[in-house]
């Protein structure tokens, strides 16, 4: 496997000399500062290469392997008049990256909102901070704060109820906080918060554009760009809606094993493959991870290895745990991963996965800096450290002489 590590630019914390230190070889970045729907520049797509790769100080190389992510526009997801040429800066976007060698890239297809969160600073019991979802306090948002027509019958009656208590026991600044969070549209705009205008404006747009829908849209959306990326030799790794369930009465079409199956089956083309995003994926208990690496192992392209627990009171609030520590048999995982590796190579066309840790915990000394939330350095390399012991265990047991037991 690859390991890889996800960085923001130039103006991420955390340098590519720290990730060197943690001792990744890959990285997996994006040209953010571009705007959504505009081709990206070959030259730009250079100057970032010769920025990550240039390791004339003698320093261990790094290479820029995976994209994550090319957005897709908002047109294309709803279908509107002339989303074709959203396709075709897309399509753009990819040739120009296939003639600097990357072939893989990461997108999805969440309407509005890219992963979302409650609390970006959740504390722990052991003081470090997690990404938290916590279903009662975006309910609270979406039924009062956003006041959203219909939002407490689609919520249900009991539901509803703690929301209305949980609205009513939070301060103004507790319920400004939560309303900036759940707009920032995380992570390509980080922490920026839309206007609230702009916020509705955007969830108005989807009216009428239901889970088939949305689906049909993602098809035709596939149907142009994937020929573009079979004969670039770039696979479109799609990367699952986080939460997997439905939002702001916005559809979801990538959540369970089953839309991975119908998504296959509508465009069995190579170059449609998936990011197995174990966190989002184990936010489901339906979604059995390990399995799902074996029935889609010859999709994956890009593996985010990090893990969920769901509260036993309320499942669908949940906490970003432990890499090792999570609802997800993380050591399964990887030993199917692995597995598909060997498949690979046995075939002629081993083409490894890159892997990455995801959204680590802010702890230690990132407790006291400013990080991007869920990206700060301590706890994705803590998260490294495990998956990559859980790699040489797993890789020495299978190897020749060696006695698992």
């Amino acid at each position: 496997m690859k390991q890889a590590w996800r960085w923001f630019g130039p103006n991420d914390p955390v340098s590519l000399d720290a990730i060197r230190q943690a001792s990744a070889t890959d990285i997996v970045t994006a040209l953010h500062e571009i705007p959504i729907g505009t081709p990206w520049p070959l030259e730009a797509i250079l100057q970032r290469k010769e920025l990550i790769e240039n390791d004339g100080d003698g320093r261990a190389p790094l290479v820029w392997s995976v994209v994550e992510s090319i957005p897709v526009h908002d047109d294309i997801k709803r279908g509107a008049d002339g989303w074709q040429r959203y396709a075709e800066a897309f399509s753009e976007s990819l040739l120009n990256l296939a003639k600097t060698g990357i072939e893989t890239v990461c997108y999805n297809f969440m309407p509005v909102i890219d992963w979302t969160r409650t609390d970006l600073s959740h504390e722990l019991s052991n003081g470090a901070r997690a990404l938290r979802f916590d279903a009662d306090d975006f309910a609270a948002f979406d039924i009062h704060i956003l006041a959203r027509e219909g939002a407490g019958m689609e919520w249900g009656v009991e539901a509803a109820k703690r929301a209305q208590m949980r609205f009513q026991a939070m301060t103004d600044n507790e319920r400004k906080r939560l309303a900036q969070t759940v707009t920032s549209g995380l992570p390509g705009r980080m922490t920026k918060p839309r206007e609230f205008s702009e916020f509705k404006a955007a969830l108005h747009a989807f009216a009428g554009v239901d889970e088939l829908a949305l689906r049909e849209n993602l098809y035709a959306f596939l149907e142009q760009v994937l020929p573009v990326a079979e004969e670039a030799g770039i696979t479109l790794a799609i990367h699952p809606d986080d939460p997997p369930r439905r939002l702001l009465g916005l559809p979801r079409v990538v959540c369970t094993a089953d839309d991975l199956e119908a998504l296959f089956e509508a465009h069995p083309s190579p170059a449609n493959g998936l990011t197995l995003c174990a966190g989002t994926f184990g936010v489901l208990p339906e979604n059995d991870l390990p399995d799902m690496a074996c029935r889609f192992g010859p999709r994956i392209a890009f593996a985010h290895l990090r893990g969920t627990k769901r509260d036993r009171d309320n499942p669908m609030s949940f906490t970003e745990a432990e890499h090792l520590g999570s609802d997800i048999d993380m050591v399964a995982l990887v030993r199917n991963l692995l597995l598909e590796e060997r498949t690979r190579a046995q075939a002629g066309h081993g083409r490894e996965i890159v892997i990455r840790p995801d959204h680590g915990h802010q702890m230690l000394d990132d407790l006291y800096k400013q990080v991007n939330p869920g990206y700060s350095a301590i706890g994705r390399l803590r998260g490294l450290a495990e998956i990559r012991g859980v790699i040489h265990a797993l890789s020495w047991e299978e190897s020749p002489g060696n006695d698992a037991e």
